[in-house]
């Protein structure tokens, strides 16, 4: 836990002492906080399948990308503290309850506790992949941390532009960075592995959400991805954007992907051959979609 004194593990390199309270742009200290422990069943089918992904919401984000549709957690406003030791048996009962995996969802900000969970749920017994889920803005030296306690990474590859990074995340940087990050999850887990039921033991998919207007940056984050590492990784292409609330400033995101800009991407996906992916059909972009933050699975029943 050293590390939370002078927090660097992503990025965005803040600084912050942690251990004693300070925050950065993340906006947590070193307390783990969890708005949402339950299955879920709306990952790729390789992650939930019928059996539904053990995902774990965890409070705070490094991005806090301004459509984003957790945004609830993103910023702090919701979550339970919890106890290290608490985490781990969360990670257990999610097991107990017939999960395909445990999903770690946007958890960098706590990767030192996450892996003393992990070390605990491994000893009692937990003897499911670990999927690290995130929004593919990390720090390679905090991601080979994990090596070892990770068996599927699921970032996204939101950017090729860094323009589009600046103003909606905050992040100019992003599409050179997330790219680094993604070449160290592959090298961690190696080529996609499944069990003979289809879910995923091991590997890397990488996501990407289309933005409405924006499929220009969509087919660059293509050809990027594509041309750096084939058909190593798995590409799922999104089109779930939710604009859950008005934007004031970026008004081009208050509307809904449309259908023809999705067919775009895909037809763009097939002709400059990718092969190992996945699609979304029908419509998707509904704020059904978004889970409630209401604690479920976290708090510990008597």
């Amino acid at each position: 836990m050293e590390i939370l004194k002078d927090c660097c593990l992503c990025p965005r390199k803040c600084h912050a002492d942690r251990t004693a309270g300070k925050t950065g742009y993340c906006g947590m200290d070193q307390t783990v906080r969890v708005a949402r422990a339950a299955l879920h069943m709306w990952e790729e089918p390789c992650i939930s399948g019928r059996r539904g992904s053990g995902a774990v919401f965890f409070t705070g984000c490094n991005l806090r990308c301004c459509f984003c549709q957790n945004r609830d957690i993103a910023i702090g406003d919701s979550g339970l503290e919890i106890t290290i030791n608490r985490l781990a048996e969360i990670f257990l009962e999610l097991q107990e309850k017939g999960a395909a995996n445990i999903n770690l969802v946007t958890g960098t900000h706590y990767i030192p506790q996450i892996i003393a969970a992990l070390k605990i749920a491994k000893e009692k017994g937990m003897n499911l992949p670990a999927v690290y889920n995130c929004g593919g803005y990390e720090s390679v030296e905090a991601l080979k941390m994990l090596e070892g306690y990770i068996d599927v990474y699921l970032p996204d590859y939101k950017y090729a532009q860094s323009e589009l990074a600046r103003k909606y995340s905050h992040a100019s940087d992003y599409p050179q960075t997330a790219l680094r990050a993604i070449g160290e999850m592959l090298r961690q887990t190696g080529s996609a592995q499944f069990d003979e039921n289809g879910y995923i033991r091991r590997g890397t998919i990488v996501r990407h959400l289309i933005l409405p207007g924006h499929t220009k940056n969509s087919k660059e984050a293509l050809t990027v991805l594509h041309q750096t590492y084939g058909n190593q990784i798995y590409i799922s292409i999104m089109n779930q954007y939710t604009p859950v609330f008005k934007q004031k400033e970026y008004t081009e995101l208050n509307r809904r992907v449309t259908k023809r800009e999705y067919e775009k991407v895909l037809d763009y996906a097939f002709e400059i051959g990718i092969e190992n992916g996945f699609f979304q059909d029908g419509e998707t972009a509904r704020e059904s979609f978004i889970p409630a933050f209401d604690y479920e699975g976290v708090e510990k029943k008597l």
